[in-house]
Order: C-alpha cells, then sequence, then structure tokens
C-alpha cells in the first residue's frame, strides 16, 4: 500500500497577493484557480517536481462564518501552522524571496539538527521556512 500527503493548505487574506509571493517569489506554478460562493481556491506545485501541491484559500472559503473568524483571528495572530519547502540552492533562493520584498525572520543558517535553512513571512503572515539538506 502507498500513500503520500497530495495537498496542503495554506490559509490566506488576499488570493493575489499571496500568488505573487507563491509564484513570483518561491518559483511554484498555479495548477487550478477555482471559484465558487465568492472565494477562490487555488492551487500551486513546483514545476520541477510532481505530486505535492499547496492550496491557497481565504479564511472563510467554505467554512461557517464562526469557523472563518476564529481562522481569521489565527491568521492576523500570525499562529497558524508554517509551511516548510526544500531547495538545492537556498541562498540563491533566499535572496530571490527577500528581493520579492517579504519579511525576512531568519537568514539562512545552519541548524544543529541538520538542514541549512531561512524564514520569510507570507503576505498573510504566515510564516514559511526553506530548507537545504546538510552536505555530506
Amino acid at each position: 500500500m502507498n500513500i503520500a500527503l497530495r495537498y496542503a493548505h495554506i490559509t490566506v487574506n488576499d488570493p493575489d497577493e499571496s500568488i505573487a509571493f507563491y509564484r513570483d517569489a518561491l518559483g511554484l506554478e498555479v495548477r487550478n484557480d477555482v471559484a465558487s460562493g465568492g472565494f477562490r481556491w487555488v492551487t500551486l506545485g513546483s514545476p520541477t517536481q510532481p505530486g505535492l501541491e499547496i492550496v491557497l484559500s481565504e479564511p472563510h472559503a467554505g467554512r461557517s462564518q464562526a469557523d472563518g473568524d476564529v481562522l481569521q483571528e489565527l491568521l492576523t495572530k500570525g499562529t497558524l501552522s508554517m509551511s516548510v519547502f526544500s531547495t538545492d540552492d537556498l541562498d540563491a533562493t533566499f535572496e530571490r524571496v527577500r528581493a520579492s520584498g517579504a519579511e525576512v525572520l531568519q537568514e539562512p543558517i545552519d541548524q544543529p539538527w541538520g538542514p541549512r535553512d531561512c524564514a520569510f513571512r507570507d503576505p498573510s503572515g504566515n510564516m514559511v521556512r526553506i530548507q537545504q539538506e546538510a552536505k555530506e
């Protein structure tokens, strides 16, 4: 039996602003953009690695008003789960994302548990970490 994660959802305030970050700064490509009930679900994936894709949606998309309100509050606080991406050239990726104007939380450093990584906030305040596996 094979099992693999297919989609990871990231809650954002503004899909267009977030597309610019995830597509233009991180280099993902838009795979699908679906509108329904006044909301959008935008799917992006890596052009070099098929499989896992991320889905951007607003807090109230497909949720009750109460649930959307709670999710919006957590998003505003910056307390939703972080996303971790990997790259084969952390320094170049860092410079590309920094040049996009994203808020830098941590410049590239070697972590004691192995990878070299950095961290940013996306336009909605979600933490995005980017790592490169340790060289052997």
